[in-house]
């Protein structure tokens, strides 16, 4: 009995999580018998609560490496700053080849948004923001940057924290 309570409260905690895959990519190796197929699944993990993380889950089959993506993406998860349903300010930040703009948008206008931005955004729980992706169209690479744009974005009541003990200092 108790270990079928535990069932139930594990599939209840991992079920506040959404997950999304992403893009699944197939790699093959030729080996003496023919060709080796191996699976990479991209995959990103929020709780539309301001919790949100991605990896890329590597295996010889399919559905294992979205498992063990979703694994990883729910241990890499980070907070992200919102203010009201959007983000608090604008931001153009880089990775790698891949560039990504974020501007606050107002209450309704939804996730404007394309490919891998659009499922971090959402899953993250950012209801209205307008964002575009610039440079590469590499998912892992935008994907990263949005994620990277998301870390720098502070707070007003953090940026006036930082203002005064900076000020104190000096």
């Amino acid at each position: 009995m108790a270990a079928r309570d535990m069932d139930r409260n594990e599939r209840n905690r991992q079920s506040e999580f959404e997950e999304r895959v992403i893009h699944v990519n197939r790699c093959a190796k030729v080996v003496k018998g023919g060709r080796r197929f191996s699976f990479s699944a991209l995959i990103v993990v929020g709780d539309r609560k301001g919790r949100v993380g991605y990896a890329l889950g590597k295996a010889n089959e399919v559905a294992d490496a979205i498992r063990k993506g979703t694994e990883m993406a729910k241990r890499s998860m980070m907070v992200v700053t919102m203010k009201d349903k959007t983000i608090p300010h604008e931001i153009l930040i880089r990775h790698a080849g891949a560039e990504v703009f974020m501007r606050p948008a107002s209450p309704g206008t939804g996730v404007i948004a394309g490919g891998g931005m659009r499922a971090v955004l959402e899953l993250s729980g950012i209801r209205d923001v307008l964002a575009k992706s610039l440079g590469s169209n590499n998912s892992l690479n935008v994907i990263r940057a949005t994620m990277k744009a998301l870390q720098a974005l502070r707070s007003k009541d953090e940026i006036e924290a930082a203002r005064q003990i900076a000020s104190v200092t000096t």
